[in-house]
């Protein structure tokens, strides 16, 4: 009988922009970057398992910032590179507890830690055997939730160790949308070093059968929908960070009237969350959610609002458990479903053990309470045209429109909200109250009602204000001069409405025109 060895190209397994690096040990420090689907973490994956498989005297550790998304990510993509590379895993010992890989013939080992276990991992590594490659997985992380620079420069003194040669770190990670980002400045100032390169990819330089027609056909359906997000998603170009946080909201896009959404697509509505925002001194919010299979959206389905402030009463706990389990009720009888999920913030413990013991059958999940996370989702959704709001959720369609980072911190390469809407007009600015003109450092302190405009019914209206205090001081300020003559200023992110929606003062041009208010 006769045996014939399988052969595997590596060239028919790692697209043509990554082969120039799988033989090369010259380059010690080598920074991939990509989209989405640009394959960087697959080609780590067989440069790893490649290594312990060929050189019996060097090793491989894998970091991430935080141990515990170790084995879901990269632990997993470790395997499939060596389905990749057709060699039978019964020629491994591959252990979950804790996670290695190690190569029988040689005994060498893929090692897996995070950044904290590091001295832990230091310790069991076998001196015979040094580590010869680092794979720094989700390298933001470092920057995000570490010390950055300073922590990967550790990192690699504590592996080179015992090299004599061919040692290498490779850090992978898609570019955070911020150019300011600390990362995008590191990255930077490592493409300056002689033994560093840096190559980044997107979905257009893998083969398109390794893709298949279906990411394809996504890719391409964000471009048209919106393709500054399409520009980071799928190229990971940093694009730059917008104040306004929710850009690509659209009320021809997001927004749908309740009374014409089919009795009978509402029967088919699968499982419902409610988001809870309490607040005992702002608004308390209960905003519902479903999942819609029919459209294969995640749509809006209604809200609840109570301010304290407007009403003059503050509600209890209790009370607003009470009006939790009316909300539900509704929700249930209206898509004849139970709802399957409560989502509140965990500090408002209070509250949760309320609406627990008045709605017992249905489940209550404190909230990941992880912004920037949160906003990266939703934009997404947004983008993807993936969520819709009902225009019964006014308040949320609102904030749609409001919320905005700090163009400060985004200077400073961090994306900080701004938790409260503190875009400013100056002190002697005229306010429009139903008792005549009234400068806006009078009413400070005050509460009262003043004319404004109402986006959903398009025209005039009153409304309550309160909280107005000073919110900067020092700041720059811009003076915006109307046809009539009217003046108006404020700093360069206060938000005007315009025929073309919100537009912040520094985005306004001679073609605005601002929504007139017939009150």
């Amino acid at each position: 009988m006769t045996f014939h060895k399988k052969t595997v190209k590596i060239s028919d397994i790692i697209i043509p922009k990554y082969q120039p690096l799988f033989n090369d040990r010259k380059c010690k420090h080598i920074i991939l970057t990509s989209g989405r689907a640009g394959t960087k973490s697959s080609f780590a994956a067989i440069r790893s398992d490649y290594q312990i498989v060929s050189d019996p005297h060097g090793s491989v550790v894998v970091l991430r910032k935080h141990h515990n998304k170790l084995r879901k990510t990269v632990y997993k993509e470790m395997l499939r590179g060596i389905n990749r590379l057709q060699i039978p895993k019964n020629r491994f010992d591959i252990t979950k507890s804790p996670m290695e890989i190690t190569y029988r013939k040689h005994g060498t080992t893929m090692y897996f830690s995070g950044s904290d276990g590091i001295d832990d991992t230091k310790g069991i590594i076998d001196e015979d055997k040094p580590i010869k490659l680092v794979i720094i997985d989700e390298a933001t992380e470092f920057f995000d939730d570490g010390d950055g620079e300073e922590e990967l420069a550790n990192i690699e003194a504590t592996f080179v160790r015992g090299n004599s040669g061919g040692f290498q770190m490779i850090y992978l990670y898609n570019p955070p949308k911020n150019p300011n980002a600390p990362i995008n400045q590191w990255c930077q100032k490592m493409e300056q070093r002689d033994d560093c390169i840096h190559i980044h990819t997107d979905y257009r330089d893998v083969p398109e059968s390794w893709l298949g027609a279906d990411l394809i056909h996504t890719a391409e359906e964000m471009l048209k929908a919106d393709p500054k997000m399409y520009r980071w998603v799928w190229l990971g170009e940093s694009t730059g960070v917008d104040d306004l946080i929710y850009y690509m909201f659209s009320s021809e896009k997001h927004l749908y009237n309740d009374e014409e959404y089919p009795q009978e697509s509402r029967k088919a509505i699968g499982e419902i969350g409610i988001g809870v925002d309490y607040g005992q001194r702002n608004p308390t919010v209960f905003e519902a959610f479903g999942i819609d299979y029919e459209a294969q959206i995640l749509r809006g389905l209604d809200e609840y609002y109570y301010s304290g402030r407007d009403e003059g009463k503050q509600k209890s706990p209790s009370e607003y458990a009470q009006d939790m389990k009316s909300f539900c009720s509704r929700i249930e009888e209206e898509y004849d479903r139970v709802v399957s999920f409560i989502f509140a913030d965990p500090s408002a413990a209070g509250l949760i053990e309320e609406i627990r013991r008045v709605v017992p059958h249905i489940p209550v999940r404190p909230a990941q309470n992880d912004v920037k996370l949160g906003i990266s989702r939703v934009q997404k959704l947004l983008a993807f045209e993936k969520l819709i709001l009902s225009r019964k959720q006014k308040m949320l369609i609102k904030e749609m429109g409001l919320y905005q980072y700090d163009p400060k911190s985004i200077e400073k390469g961090k994306e900080v909200p701004i938790k409260e809407n503190d875009h400013c007009l100056t002190g002697d600015t005229l306010v429009d109250t139903i008792n005549g003109q009234v400068p806006i450092r009078d009413l400070v302190g005050k509460e009262g009602e003043v004319f404004c405009y109402d986006i959903e019914n398009h025209g005039g209206t009153s409304s309550k204000f309160y909280n107005v205090r000073k919110t900067r001081e020092n700041a720059q300020v811009y003076e915006v001069e109307l046809e009539d003559g009217t003046r108006v200023k404020a700093t360069e992110d206060h938000l005007f409405y315009t025929e073309r929606g919100w537009v912040r003062l520094k985005d306004l041009n001679m073609s605005d025109r601002l929504m007139k208010i017939n009150a």
